[in-house]
């Protein structure tokens, strides 16, 4: 069973063997073990704000995917709440001009790239990424959308734009076509330098950065062909995305070229359609429905993907797995939401799917709650 968590200090040791996994260009996960340590306390910070009444600040949200079956973290994605302030956020914005000559009947559309910073910024998410073991099962798809379940559940914490930069181009060694082409040339360092730079301060941006448009025209054909592009292994992501409703907002990021996606957090499928109801029943046997991402809708947030059936009175079925999981229990309310675009249907018939006329057995009321308080303390681990 895997289930996604807020990160804690403990988990310091798990995420620097996961950045050194990363490659170049995920700018967020650095691999730099105080930077890491800093990243961690700036999380839990955020989760610790979340019963006070500000706007959006700045904070960040660092979840884990761990694999309960054998205690490993695999993997990563974070969220901050409203980018810019005194460390803007940059990128640059894409804009088409028409040149045209009737004398010489020639007609022209130059793209040109113009330095765009926003100190009042939107949300943006990212640090995503997933041990190569556990991609191709699911698990990508749950370690992406919780953080819409997260911000559907919160929603008065986050600013209501929301945007994604996208890993760009960048090859193993940490060569990226788009910077050689253009940031090289005024900031004298390589790809994997200026990239770390920017988690530690981002001052030599504006000290550096050419203020003037550049006309993409002019740069090398190599560079020409990766802006706007993403990386190889971050195809999947940006599909999920687009399922998501974002779109390319005519905007690239300053060091790789890579593409920033842009949707309304209130427009956001997972946001949009996921849907909040009371727990009451938790089975302990197989049964049959569809599989949801399920959260536990509380500050102490956990969620996980398995089967839950949306019954006629508005209440909800899951399994035990999940239940501990979750670490929630009958009575309990929790936050839900297809992993695909689909429609919700209440299953107003208690079939249980499981080939037997009996049904499973069912966790209910005040019993169910220290049934499965019973069946916790049986799997947590000897003092």
């Amino acid at each position: 069973m895997l289930v996604i968590r807020p990160i804690e200090l403990q988990d310091l040791a798990a995420l620097e063997a996961l950045s050194a996994d990363t490659g170049y260009g995920l700018t967020t996960l650095p691999r730099d073990t105080k930077l890491l340590a800093r990243r961690i306390k700036a999380s839990r910070h955020g989760f610790e704000k979340l019963t006070d009444d500000d706007r959006p600040r700045g904070e960040t949200y660092l979840f884990v995917l761990e694999d309960l079956g054998t205690g490993r973290i695999v993997g990563t994605s974070g969220i901050v709440a409203k980018v810019g302030g005194f460390e803007p956020f940059y990128a640059y914005r894409i804009e088409t001009t028409i040149h045209e000559s009737k004398m010489l009947n020639v007609r022209s559309e130059i793209r040109v790239l113009h330095l765009d910073k926003e100190h009042d910024g939107p949300c943006e998410v990212g640090s995503l990424f997933l041990a190569p073991k556990y991609r191709h099962s699911g698990a990508g798809r749950l370690l992406s959308l919780c953080r819409f379940l997260f911000m559907a559940q919160f929603p008065e914490y986050f600013d209501p734009e929301v945007i994604a930069e996208m890993r760009g181009v960048v090859d193993p060694q940490g060569r990226s076509p788009f910077w050689d082409a253009l940031g090289r040339h005024f900031f004298d360092i390589d790809y994997p330098t200026a990239d770390y730079l920017s988690m530690v301060n981002k001052r030599f941006i504006a000290d550096l950065m050419p203020k003037y448009p550049i006309y993409i025209r002019l740069l090398p054909p190599e560079a020409q062909a990766v802006v706007g592009k993403v990386h190889e292994q971050t195809e999947p992501a940006m599909r999920m995305l687009k399922d998501e409703g974002f779109r390319d907002s005519g905007r690239v990021d300053i060091f790789d070229g890579g593409p920033v996606t842009r949707c309304p957090l209130a427009e956001i499928r997972t946001v949009r359609t996921s849907l909040f109801a009371p727990i009451s029943e938790i089975v302990d046997a197989p049964f049959e429905a569809e599989p949801y991402l399920i959260c536990n809708a509380r500050q102490d947030f956990r969620a996980c993907q398995g089967p839950l059936q949306l019954l006629a009175d508005g209440t909800v079925r899951i399994g035990i797995q999940q239940a501990m999981a979750l670490k929630t229990k009958v009575g309990d309310s929790v936050r839900f939401a297809t992993p695909r675009p689909v429609q919700v249907k209440p299953d107003g018939a208690h079939d249980t799917g499981c080939g037997s006329s009996l049904p499973p057995p069912v966790f209910r009321g005040r019993a169910g709650e220290g049934a499965i308080d019973q069946e916790l303390a049986s799997h947590e681990p000897p003092p």
